[in-house]
């Protein structure tokens, strides 16, 4: 006698429990015979599988032609509904699916200046782009970083392995567009899980032509990019390419005038939430829109200016403080910036400088700059606030640094430090209700351990008026 799919599924089968393991799971949870639960792993095993058979007498379009006869649309030897099987039968052709596309993905490689070669699978776009690769520690915030204009002219390398879990959103923004040029993932999630997701991360690098590769071994990546420095990188999708003349436009390639790139290019206000107490000038050097969120929340009007705006512009519009936004790139080469910060900072008015703006106005006041071999990236770098006598914990962004020592005592003291190498992290200048940070107080996806100090600026301007 020819043997029905329950009973075929007695066998031991790959990936599904044999009869007496099916037997004791069910007669535990009391809720189906062993035949019931045969059956239903037989169902699934025969869809994962590729068949189009069902484990019992189920027609090619099921319910049709029960619903005919009068009978109930379930399966005669399950006792599953035929909706609840038809539910699962679509969900693993989904899966299916999933895994041919991945498979099918095509092939990119990562090529840096040092001459290390990175292969694995193109996501994103396959346009081939050359930029400066540096990593970041972050474990969330993924579409935070891509949309900071801080990362203009860079490709970012994620240490953390499984990017995209979440999908991403219309809200996380923190600029109009991402800047992000290239994104390297050790995997990248087809899906996103989040009630908040309106989108997966591969269709949003898509849309915005962002180059990314994932497959990458990003731990050994990280390292090298640790132990010698930030390089450039191109990240290319072509199957045949010569590596001396890729290294040739590596070596030849530079980060410049990002500022011009980031910055809006007319001034646009912002409403305080509730009652306005205070009007403040954002100089916009690649701000991220949460830096403005956090003053509005705190009853700010805020205007955003064009980085190039004379002080003058800037004075006379009655503004009860001046805030020094983050942006992209080497500070030094902003030298017309720099000159109308030294004029704002003359004026005694009360200032609030975060990341770039921290350095640009450090320069403005004689101290010099430098670089850092890898820069500070990620979400967990501790910092030591002098004056609180606590360390907190930090989101930073930055590939240049205030060097301490050539900070005028007579000037500014230095506030905060890194604790993990010493770095400056921090100013209050001697003239009042003036000081910066190099980190991102207004930090999103988080850490918030900082926003006091947008209370702090708040206070300089009059507090609550």
């Amino acid at each position: 006698m020819k043997k029905g799919p329950a009973e075929r599924a007695g066998k031991f089968l790959p990936g599904i429990r044999g009869p007496r393991q099916v037997g004791k799971s069910a007669a535990a949870d009391g809720r189906r015979s062993v035949r019931q639960a045969q059956a239903k792993f037989a169902f699934r095993y025969s869809v994962s599988t590729g068949r189009a058979d069902y484990p019992c007498e189920v027609p090619k379009e099921p319910g049709k032609k029960c619903m005919e006869k009068g009978e109930s649309p379930s399966c005669k030897m399950t006792g599953f509904s035929i909706q609840y099987l038809e539910t699962v039968c679509m969900k693993q052709k989904i899966m299916r699916l999933e895994r041919k596309a991945c498979e099918k993905l095509m092939k990119a490689t990562l090529i840096l200046a040092n001459g290390s070669v990175f292969s694995g699978s193109s996501i994103g776009s396959t346009s081939d782009r050359i930029c400066e690769m540096v990593f970041n520690t972050s474990m969330a915030g993924y579409q935070e970083i891509l949309t900071d204009p801080s990362y203009a002219g860079q490709g970012v390398v994620m240490s953390y392995p499984l990017i995209g879990n979440y999908g991403v959103n219309s809200e996380d923004n923190e600029s109009n567009r991402p800047w992000v040029e290239a994104f390297v993932v050790r995997h990248l999630s087809p899906r996103g899980s989040n009630f908040r997701c309106e989108d997966t991360l591969n269709n949003f690098l898509k849309q915005h032509d962002i180059t990314g590769i994932e497959g990458v071994d990003t731990r050994a990546l990280t390292k090298i990019l640790r132990s010698q420095g930030s390089m450039n990188g191109m990240v290319t999708c072509a199957e045949h390419f010569n590596v001396a003349e890729v290294l040739e436009k590596l070596r030849s390639y530079k980060v410049e005038h990002t500022v011009e790139r980031v910055t809006r290019k007319e001034p646009q206000v912002f409403a305080a939430y509730g009652e306005e107490k205070h009007r403040v000038a954002m100089m916009d050097y690649g701000v991220k829109q949460h830096m403005i969120e956090c003053l509005r929340r705190r009853g700010c009007q805020v205007t955003a200016f064009p980085a190039s705006t004379p002080a003058e512009t800037i004075l006379s519009g009655g503004y009860d403080g001046v805030m020094l936004s983050n942006g992209p790139g080497d500070p030094a080469e902003n030298v017309e910036i720099i000159a109308q910060l030294k004029k704002l900072y003359d004026s005694q008015i009360p200032m609030f400088g975060v990341c770039l703006g921290h350095q640009l106005l450090a320069l403005a006041t004689g101290a010099k700059t430098g670089r850092l071999a890898y820069g500070h990236r990620g979400g967990n770098h501790p910092v030591r606030d002098f004056e609180m006598g606590r360390v907190y914990i930090t989101s930073q962004n930055h590939g240049f640094m205030v060097l301490s020592d050539t900070v005028d005592p007579a000037v500014a003291e230095v506030s905060h430090i890194n604790v993990n190498d010493g770095t400056c992290e921090g100013l209050r200048y001697k003239r009042p209700n003036c000081f910066t940070t190099q980190f991102h107080p207004e930090a999103n996806a988080g850490p918030r351990d900082t926003e006091y100090l947008f209370n702090r600026f708040v206070a300089s301007m009059g507090g609550d008026k």
